[in-house]
């Protein structure tokens, strides 16, 4: 490559580090917060919450890729105008399109970054999440286990154990059920003891029981204003509806690796329970989003070349080039419906990249174009055409 061109990429690239970077961070953070208070509002451990944290940082990267390189492709074409350089090199005969070169080049290079996101790391962690999360929504313990605190595992339930045994023995038990208004019912037991009543050889789903010893049960009938009690040696109460436990939904989509989705479409088809445009749509937008990371950054080159060195700055070109991506942005929210309803259109996932490239290249002519310079006291011009 050229000194410029390694000179421009250069700095590209260390501007779309640092961008990339406080996007990342800035976006983790306000997932991880939410990501907190729901793990240990629910008893979790501070290691579920990091490794949770971690497997959400891939789609994270995903999401901010095209607009790091967007602002660092902005921010360097501002700074080289305002400093005259893209004067210097125009006047030494660089053209608009050999000055995009280097742009070009670094919007491949995140790409191919972006084409690693989508095509391995999105998939295998959101994969992993699913199956956490799984395992988090199975495990009774983590959601019911707690001494001295009122929980709330389900709407309109309250549980409360005084004191857990080091033999699982629960003590002083309260269980609130107010899921069905009419008939809100509430046990209090000396002991009790939470069982899994499937056969787990047989490979059955979990079916959580908590079978409370020497109790009290308590039914209240709104209708008729009536408490009814009773009391037990023993009674088991199911959990199953209440932490939702059953058999796991089918897989996602979005976790499933890029060849199985181009070689076995209707295999993916029957086992995801998606239809074959959004399977269409998943695949095709793995490929557009990387794309998509050069043609913002050649959108933002672009714009801001059209105006040329000005002493006022560029910030109608910088709201101009903020513009055509969200506009780029707004066509791509567009065609998702039609793309899902008929696989068949799944061309149209590319409309996006095909109108940035088209507003880029047409941006890159307008820059080239003959200007007419006046002479002094003349009312005629003479054409230069930059090379």
């Amino acid at each position: 490559m050229a000194r410029f061109d390694r000179y421009l990429l250069s700095q590209l690239m260390v501007l779309f580090g640092f961008f990339a970077l406080v996007l990342v961070l800035v976006f983790w953070i306000n997932g991880a917060v939410r990501i907190f208070d729901r793990l240990i509002g629910d008893g979790q451990s501070a290691m579920l919450f990091l490794e949770f944290s971690a497997l959400t940082l891939p789609n994270v990267i995903r999401t901010i890729l095209p607009i790091a390189s967007f602002a660092a492709a902005v921010y360097v074409t501002n700074r080289l105008s305002s400093e005259s350089e893209l004067v210097v090199m125009q006047a030494t005969g660089f053209s608009p399109w050999r000055l995009a070169r280097p742009v070009l080049v670094f919007g491949l290079l995140v790409g191919l970054m972006m084409s690693v996101m989508t095509h391995l790391l999105v998939p295998v962690s959101l994969a992993q999440l699913k199956q956490r999360e799984q395992a988090v929504a199975e495990n009774v313990t983590a959601q019911l286990l707690v001494e001295g605190t009122f929980t709330h595992p389900s709407s309109g339930v309250t549980f409360y154990i005084r004191q857990i045994d080091t033999d699982g023995t629960l003590n002083d038990v309260f269980l609130s059920d107010r899921s069905n208004p009419l008939k809100p019912q509430t046990f209090t037991a000396d002991k009790a003891y939470l069982v899994n009543g499937a056969d787990e050889e047989a490979g059955e789903p979990p079916d959580p029981k908590l079978v409370m010893i020497d109790g009290l049960s308590q039914s209240y009938q709104v209708e008729t204003q009536h408490l009814f009690t009773t009391h037990f040696n023993d009674f088991a109460y199911d959990l199953s509806a209440m932490l939702g436990s059953g058999s796991p939904p089918g897989p996602d989509v979005r976790a499933m690796p890029s060849w199985m989705l181009m070689a076995q479409p209707g295999e993916v088809e029957r086992i995801s329970g998606q239809s074959a445009g959004r399977i269409a749509d998943e695949l095709h937008g793995r490929f557009q989003q990387a794309l998509m990371c050069a043609v913002s950054a050649l959108i933002g080159f672009s714009t801001l070349l059209v105006g040329g060195f000005s002493r006022f700055g560029v910030w109608r070109q910088v709201v101009a080039a903020v513009l055509l991506l969200v506009l780029l942005k707004i066509v791509e929210s567009v065609i998702v419906d039609p793309v899902r309803d008929d696989a068949r259109l799944w061309p149209l996932i590319y409309l996006p990249i095909v109108l940035g490239l088209g507003i880029s290249m047409a941006q890159l002519a307008w820059s080239g174009r003959a200007r007419r310079v006046a002479p002094p006291g003349g009312e005629t011009g003479a054409e230069v055409t930059p090379t």
